[in-house]
């Protein structure tokens, strides 16, 4: 017979969500043997061997409610000594050149080397290494680029950074536009010695690897942040002359009635030029917004040139720069026949400002 308190706790196992399934399992069965169920009958009903039922009741008998959980086990004897992986993550958080090897950074093949050299091992494989770097969230074989900030992070610094979060997410009134403006530099015709040939069953785009070199055009473009709409001209040269070619442009496509055209673009010298602050004197409408220095990710038309870059030129194969001049006309207007914009918000910018607030609060 069980206890009052015995069977509450082996219902309430029963009722706990959070309850391993083979403990609940166990504690039906008890109860059903309570019951007078046989163990065969037992064992039918909650999906057990006769000689599983038989053993979880001995120790149910033995240890109570507590005997229905599985014992600790061992598990397999680990083959290094945690002292081999305190060595190997030492050593991956160091550069190579530090361990006297010409390498850029470590790989698993390397580091199982370099400790089979030092005798930290007798033998280990790159696999091994590789699973015991992963388990301390090491992976040496990457990398990425990071400028040092050359614009402090300062209440100016974030004041810009408010400006275009609030250009790039609030809803827009009828005379506004918001347009990022930048220019995709060096495009190569890089003509073909032999014809680029399509793919065909069981063969991939063949393309030849010599090519002639027949000068470069230079990409300026307008991406509407709001219609995804895209404005451009080329031009052999990278010039204030060339530049004001697609304000000239945007100033024709735009109605009147929109007064107010922000333009977010970089802090070249040619953007501030004498030549474009005339014409910004005569065209008031438009207002000038530069991002931060080395903070050209917040200009969404970069966005639109990786787009450009993975479709366009991919496979970079034109005649001549007049060839290549079309078939960039080509693209754009296949681009604006399904335009669509990037979905920016203010938290893109939570980061930045998050930062330029601890900055603010270390220096007060």
């Amino acid at each position: 017979m069980l206890t009052a308190a015995v069977l509450g706790t082996l219902l309430a196992l029963q009722r706990k969500s959070t309850a391993p399934a083979g403990v609940v399992r166990r504690a039906r069965a008890i109860l059903l043997l309570a019951d007078g169920e046989s163990s065969a009958g037992t064992a039918e009903r909650v999906g057990l061997s006769p000689r599983h039922v038989h053993k979880w009741g001995q120790r149910f008998l033995q240890h109570g409610v507590q005997g229905l959980e599985e014992k600790p086990r061992p598990g397999r004897t680990p083959k290094f000594s945690p002292g081999v992986a305190l060595y190997l993550v030492k050593m991956a958080c160091e550069m190579p050149d530090l361990r006297g090897r010409s390498l850029s950074q470590w790989d698993c093949k390397e580091l199982a080397r370099q400790l089979q050299a030092e005798g930290a091992v007798a033998s280990i494989s790159a696999q091994s290494v590789r699973r015991l770097l992963l388990h301390h969230r090491l992976r040496p074989w990457r990398h990425h680029l990071w400028l040092v900030p050359k614009a402090p992070r300062d209440a100016a610094f974030a004041d810009t950074v408010r400006n275009l979060s609030d250009l790039y997410s609030r809803p827009l009134a009828r005379h506004e536009a918001v347009l990022c403006v930048d220019e995709k530099t060096n495009l190569q015709p890089r003509t073909r010695k032999a014809q680029t040939l399509p793919p065909q069953p069981g063969r991939s785009t063949r393309v030849e690897s010599e090519y002639e070199r027949k000068g470069a055009l230079h990409l300026f473009a307008a991406f509407d942040t709001r219609t995804g709409k895209v404005y451009h001209c080329t031009a052999d040269r990278k010039r204030q002359i060339d530049f004001l070619v697609l304000l000239e442009i945007l100033d024709r496509e735009f109605d009147p009635s929109v007064t107010d055209i922000h333009i977010v673009l970089d802090n070249l010298k040619m953007h501030k030029g004498k030549l474009v602050r005339a014409w910004l004197t005569q065209h008031p409408r438009f207002q000038f917004h530069h991002p931060p220095v080395h903070c050209s990710w917040m200009n969404q038309v970069e966005q639109w040139f990786s787009i450009l870059q993975r479709k366009r030129f991919g496979i970079v194969d034109f005649v001549d720069k007049k060839h290549l001049a079309e078939r960039l006309d080509a693209f754009v207007r296949e681009w604006n026949l399904h335009a669509h914009s990037f979905r920016w918000s203010r938290k893109s910018f939570d980061k930045v400002l998050a930062k330029c607030e601890q900055n603010m609060a270390a220096a007060a």
